[in-house]
């Protein structure tokens, strides 16, 4: 995927800490923002979203997003990647991973379609928790976004 596409090397960040699911998700909305990929009010959305219903979706992962009204907020659609390696408690699970989503219209479909992909697969999801080079997970992660024009 080229760094126009839906997930640059910017958009990578390992090693962080989160005091809780809140914190995550709330530096996820701050890195979509910090991208430019969306307009403000969207990182509260993220948090609306949440409240709703849970964005933990296994293997250590959550897909923190906005709600349907705030696609109105997405300039351009984008991923942005956040590991805790020390995991944080996501309603009793565990996770380590929180792949930021802002998606224009229905393109979020596609987004989690490759991500599910990837996750299928232990070995990857592994080394998607674990990784301490970018440049791995951006590789990992390739496939996310393949024909969206972002």
């Amino acid at each position: 995927m080229a760094e126009s596409g839906v997930l640059s090397l910017e958009a990578i960040r390992l090693g962080r800490r989160a005091t809780d699911k809140w914190d995550a998700v709330r530096q996820s909305g701050a890195l979509l923002d910090e991208l430019g990929a969306v307009e403000p009010g969207y990182a509260d959305s993220m948090l609306d979203r949440e409240r709703s219903v849970s964005t933990y979706i296994g293997e250590g992962v959550a897909i923190p997003h906005g709600t349907d009204a705030s696609r109105a907020l997405v300039r351009r659609t984008t991923l942005g990647v956040l590991q805790f390696p020390d995991g944080v408690d996501w309603d009793g699970q565990r996770v380590t991973i929180c792949v930021a989503i802002a998606a224009k219209g229905d393109e979020h479909v596609s987004v989690l379609s490759a991500l599910a992909q990837i996750l299928m697969e232990p070995a990857q999801a592994e080394r998607l928790r674990s990784s301490e080079d970018p440049g791995e997970v951006h590789a990992l992660l390739a496939t996310i976004g393949k024909g969206i024009e972002g």
